[in-house]
């Protein structure tokens, strides 16, 4: 089985935060290894799933834990995705993330 890319870990990603924002969720909460498990159980594509994870960083999202690695890439990030304002203008992630 080909391993997904980092396309289809973002449409995970939106599906989950309009998921969580329809339920008046104020946030959730991404772990990057237990997103891959998720989508594909014993894969090891760490960095489809995190280069995914960070580009769905808003403005307001926040970076609870980032990997100790040069390309900031790793099994523990995990990042606080705030939903409940979605709305297209609201602007990208602007902090350092590596």
């Amino acid at each position: 089985m080909a391993k997904l890319t980092t396309n289809d870990y973002s449409q995970k990603l939106l599906e989950m935060k309009w998921e969580a924002h329809n339920k008046q969720w104020l946030y959730i909460e991404v772990n990057a290894k237990e997103l891959m498990n998720e989508m594909e159980p014993g894969a090891k594509n760490i960095n489809a799933v995190c280069k995914a994870i960070y580009d769905a960083l808003l403005e307001g999202d926040s970076i609870l834990v980032k990997p100790e690695t040069k390309t900031g890439m790793g099994v523990a990030l995990t990042v606080r995705y705030y939903v409940d304002n979605l709305h297209e203008s609201r602007q990208k992630y602007n902090g350092e993330v590596l």
